[in-house]
Formats: C-alpha cells, structure tokens, sequence
C-alpha cells in the first residue's frame, strides 16, 4: 500500500489511542502502534488491518527517549516516512497529592509529560528536514483547570501545554511547514479507570458529561488532516475554561466542591485490580478502546448527565459566588492596607 500516508501513535493498545488507530486505519494511513501491553497491541493491529490498512506494533516505553526514537526510526525503515505523530500516551495516580509516592508522582510524569516531549522530538527530527508533518499532541480540559485527586496528572498536561507553545512558536519562527497541534480531551471513558494507580478505597470515575473515546479519536484526526492550533472539546469543558478565564480561581472552586466525589464511584476498589503505572496492565489481556461507562458515555446530552444539570448549576453558581466573595476580600484587604499607610 505504498499510497498510504504513515502515522505513529503512542499509547495505541487502548483507550482513545486505540480508537484514534481505527480513525487513521479507515481514513487511508498506515499505522505505527507504540505501546506496552502485547494484547494490546496485538488487538489494536488487527483492528488496523480489519480496516484494510497495514499495521506495525512496537512495544515501547514512551518515559524513554531511546525506545522512542528507536521506535521512530524502525518505523520510517518499514513503513516509511512518517506524516503524522500522535503523542497519546499517559498514566496515572489518583490520590491525593500528599498520599502520591514520589515515585509514582514521577512516572506519572515521564510518561504523560516527557513521553510528549521525546514523541516530538523523535518526529521534528525526522519532519523538520523534510519540512512537513503534523504532530498532534493530545491534551486535556486539566491543562487549563487543576482538580483533585489528580495532582500527577494535571501536572503532567499543564506541563505539555507550555512545551507545546513554546515549540510551536520556535517552529513558526524558522517558517517551518511542519504543524504542530493539540487537542484537549473532556471525560472519556476509557480503561484507565480500570487500572490507574489509586490510594483510595472506591473505584475511579470520569467526571462527567463523559465522552466514548471515538469522539476524541475523530478530532484527532481532523486536527492532523487540517494542522489546525488547538482544540478544546466538550461544551461543558469549554463554559468551565472560559469562565475560570474571566474569574480566576473559579476553576479551584468548582474543582473542590465537585471534582472529588465526582471521580470516585460508590463501589469499593477490588483488591486484584490491575495496575498500569510501572507495569502495562495488557500483557495477556486486551482491554479495549471503552471502559465500564458505556451507558453514561453521551457527551453534555447524554440523560445521565442532563438529570445532574440542576444540581452542577448550583455547584456552578456557589463557585462563582466563591470566587466573586474571594476577590472582594482581597480587595478590601488592599484599600485596608492602603489607607493605614496614607494615615501613617
């Protein structure tokens, strides 16, 4: 199939990485599949070529540079050169921030952070020479609004949205035709909910409106087939963005009154559940694109998430109040302060 366009896309065994190799597979590329897991990445390469498209797995640990170029290189040798990167791969620990071990906290990172950086850079080292290709990296609403119980990975994607404009700026400036883009995820419901590292004694959840994770899959792709800059999904992630972009620290409020219990369902975490932090969960097992929130996994329209509506709105507007409340204390701590030293 030497007419196929090639792409590599990381953390492609499940989730929405996997959803996003099927997208690329029907839409006429070939498909690299960097991964850990071996079910995984087997199933993900027949869903490949069940689309009639040819499929490479190679397993790879995206924390390290030298796997991941390695990955790179293997791929433009069988493949052939590659059009499209697709930074996907994350892990990680949902807990408090005082309850992450420093080195879960850490490999959360390597792979969620660093794993975008070394997937670039392997790609800009192969497109900048030829001077085309898009990279998509993908990011979440939690690049722009930390919450609880994801100190890691919030983190992580704050951090790859600064990496993102700061080298998309540097390749503007030497007019390179190589596009760089991100796409920021909502809730999805994928398998990481299933194997996550946690500390805590219920089961993990999306906050919700939740998402299938082909929703993301599809913007993946356009935003790789038209280079555009950016792109948030998710009405109810885009309202929550804008508005703690007019109020500051509106997105903190929001976040503690409703982002803890939101991600933590009522049944009790079981104590043989995988987890895929230092090890993949999907060595024997395939796990999928979805998790076990199909009959929630609607979008904002979804019935499950239009019943809460009343309920998030006062939330929302608590928030809000908080924060108006907030910047008017401060506000009148300054004149305060301002007057005594106009007296003295």
């Amino acid at each position: 199939m030497p007419d196929r366009s090639v792409v590599v896309i990381t953390g492609a065994s499940a989730g929405v990485g996997r959803a996003t190799a099927k997208a690329f597979a029907e839409n006429g590329f070939n498909v690299a599949l960097l991964a850990r897991g071996q079910a995984g990445l087997e199933a993900a390469s027949k869903d490949v070529t069940d689309a009639g498209a040819r499929a490479l797995t190679i397993p790879t640990d995206v924390s390290q540079f030298v796997e991941v170029d390695a990955a790179a290189t293997k791929v433009e040798e069988q493949l052939g050169p590659i059009d499209v990167w697709v930074n996907n791969a994350m892990t990680t620990v949902f807990a408090p921030s005082w309850d992450t071990k420093p080195t879960d906290f850490q490999r959360a990172v390597e792979v969620t952070f660093l794993g975008q950086v070394w997937g670039t850079q392997a790609a800009l080292a192969r497109m900048r020479p030829r001077d085309r290709g898009n990279i998509v990296n993908v990011g979440s609403a939690l690049a722009f609004v930390g919450i609880p119980l994801q100190g890691a990975y919030c983190s992580s994607k704050f951090a790859c949205r600064g990496f993102f404009e700061s080298t998309r700026a540097e390749l503007l400036h030497e007019g390179s035709h190589v596009h760089l883009t991100m796409v920021h995820l909502p809730a999805v419901n994928t398998p990481q909910f299933d194997w996550c590292e946690t500390t805590l004694d219920r089961h993990p959840q999306p906050v919700a409106p939740i998402y299938q994770p082909e929703v993301p899959a599809k913007y993946i792709l356009q935003a790789a087939l038209d280079g555009r800059r950016s792109k948030t999904l998710g009405s109810w992630n885009k309202m929550l963005v804008f508005t703690d972009t007019l109020f500051p620290g509106f997105g903190n409020q929001y976040a503690a009154l409703a982002a803890w219990d939101g991600q933590l369902t009522d049944q009790p975490l079981q104590n043989d559940r995988p987890s895929n932090l230092h090890e993949p969960a999907d060595v024997e097992r395939d796990f999928g694109a979805h998790g076990i929130f199909d009959s929630r996994a609607g979008g904002f329209m979804d019935p499950s998430f239009l019943r809460t509506l009343p309920g998030t709105a006062g939330v929302f507007a608590q928030a809000l109040g908080r924060t108006v409340a907030e910047k008017w204390r401060l506000t009148a701590t300054k004149w305060r302060v301002r007057a005594a030293r106009t007296r003295s």
